[in-house]
């Protein structure tokens, strides 16, 4: 049987006893809540939109180590598009997205469907695979530097072994070989953690649409290509997304595999904005060199996600 609390003469208006408690109950909850919030905004404010705004204010001046900053204006920008070596690196960055993006995305999607199975013993494949993801890009750098090396580097020695060329390669030397083979190195840290993001996509399919569409006859490569890729579109446009924000802030392996070489040809954005401000201690121009990228990788991010997104939203 159903008790109607108001029967019995409570007060549950804010001034009543209970009433009170409920308020007191409320008043407790909302401090509760507001204790989780505010530290993620203290740092966010702290760590991000305080720099973001001291960024943009120094974009705006003759920023200088040493001497008074005068105000420019947006002369820092207008020099940016100016500036053949920005435009070099820029070009050379977009060149290297665009290598290194389907590279790592096909592997890691093939990696996904092969451990894609409830088999005894996948989960150790699984591991290896995504292992390279824990090593840090500096450590991943310099191993791939040794396996690189001209002289007793052992890919040179596994290709002269097996007689596919005659004399060792000068892999970091040549602007011809040195950007895939950086290309290489990505590829292999980095598929494990978008086939682990791709993996996750495909087994959050349920068995039971699946089961619908064998029983209609569709064939394997039929449920594939018209349920498997529709349903993991938003995932796939995330594994396309990741791997080009992560080449446009290219850094680390260049800087440690071929340090811009041969000639600047491989001089990536970042790179060429970390060496204005803390090498020419240009640190207006570089900021301003900063917020171009900002709003690349915003124009980017923006355009995949309108590709890949759901049609049906």
């Amino acid at each position: 049987m159903r008790i109607d609390p108001l029967s019995k003469g409570e007060d549950f208006s804010w001034g009543g006893t209970a009433g009170g408690s409920l308020r007191r109950s409320l008043v407790r909850r909302r401090f509760l809540n507001m204790g989780f919030v505010v530290p993620v905004l203290v740092i966010n404010l702290v760590f991000f939109v305080y720099p973001l705004i001291r960024v943009i204010y120094m974009s705006l001046f003759n920023w200088q180590l040493l001497g008074n900053q005068k105000f420019i204006g947006l002369t820092n920008y207008l020099n940016a598009f100016k500036d053949q070596t920005f435009l070099n690196s820029l070009w050379f960055t977009a060149r290297y997205a665009l290598l290194v993006t389907p590279m790592l995305f096909l592997l890691a999607f093939v990696l996904a469907l092969l451990v894609n199975h409830a088999i005894k013993g996948i989960g150790i494949f699984r591991t290896i695979y995504f292992a390279p993801v824990v090593i840090s890009m500096t450590s991943c750098s310099l191993i791939w530097l040794w396996i690189y090396n001209d002289l007793y580097g052992v890919l040179n020695y596994i290709l002269t072994s097996l007689g596919l060329i005659e004399k060792n390669i000068t892999w970091m030397s040549q602007a011809s070989t040195s950007l895939p083979a950086v290309c290489y190195m990505i590829t292999w840290k980095m598929a494990g953690f978008n086939m682990l993001m791709l993996l996750s996509a495909i087994q959050g399919i349920e068995d039971d649409v699946y089961e619908a569409a064998a029983i209609d006859g569709a064939s394997g490569p039929g449920r594939f290509f018209r349920i498997t890729l529709p349903l993991i579109r938003q995932n796939i446009g995330l594994a396309l997304v990741i791997p080009v924000i992560g080449s446009v802030l290219a850094f680390e392996q260049f800087r440690i595999m071929t340090k811009g070489g041969p000639s600047s040809s491989t001089l990536t954005a970042v790179n060429y904005m970390y060496n204005t401000s803390f090498k020419y201690f240009k640190f207006g121009y570089g900021a301003a060199l900063s917020m171009i990228l900002l709003v690349i990788l915003g124009l980017l991010s923006y355009f995949q996600f309108r590709i890949m997104r759901d049609p049906t939203e």
